[in-house]
């Protein structure tokens, strides 16, 4: 008689899944680097509109950091276009591809360099603010969870349609805030709390 395969969490994750940075693999003959094929740094060559930072740090439900969290990132770039076959529009930035991955550090935090991305289209053809579409991975998940990080000098924050079917008391958790500059460079500071007191706010997809 066969068993049902018990079910599985998503997290913590293998390292070299996470394509990280500065490591190498050692051989015989020494060591050698491989090509990062997904990481927190977005900018390509050809990407244009306002260079960013984007930094928080991902705590549990007691408010304790996350230290083997991965985050994954999606976004349009600096006019609001998708690199997606299913975005018809002109598209010059053509390597700016709008996806990226983090993982979490011993502090919970995390990090992505990226450009603030543009208004896009949304549902019934109304425009929605400039966003970025967050997902989470962690340990005890047994499904990765998904969220949106606005920009609160957005003026178009108050008529977008998806935060307006937030509660008002819980937009906040949706918006990332200025922090100052790192070399000229805006940072925004995005925490998430994945439970408890001041949860953010997560979406089915």
């Amino acid at each position: 008689m066969s068993e049902i395969t018990p079910s599985q969490t998503v997290g913590p994750f293998f390292a070299y899944g996470l394509t990280p940075k500065g490591r190498a693999k050692w051989d015989p003959n020494g060591t050698y680097s491989w090509k990062e094929t997904v990481g927190d740094n977005l900018i390509t060559p050809d990407a244009t509109g306002q260079k960013i930072r984007i930094q928080g740090q991902v705590t549990d439900g007691d408010g304790a950091p996350i230290n083997d969290c991965m985050l994954e990132i999606w976004q349009a770039d600096s006019q609001g276009r998708y690199a997606s076959p299913q975005d018809t529009r002109g598209r010059p930035n053509t390597q700016f591809k709008g996806f990226g991955r983090s993982a979490t550090d011993k502090d919970g935090v995390y990090n992505f360099d990226t450009v603030k991305p543009g208004a896009v289209p949304g549902p019934g053809g109304k425009a929605q603010a400039p966003h970025i579409v967050v997902c989470i991975y962690s340990r005890g998940m047994l499904r990765q969870i998904y969220t949106r990080l606005y920009f609160a000098d957005e003026a178009a924050n108050a008529s977008d349609p998806i935060l307006a079917l937030v509660p008002e008391d819980r937009r906040g958790t949706l918006i990332a805030h200025k922090a100052g500059e790192e070399k000229g460079v805006p940072l925004y500071r995005f925490d998430i709390r994945v439970q408890g007191g001041n949860e953010t706010v997560f979406f089915e997809i």
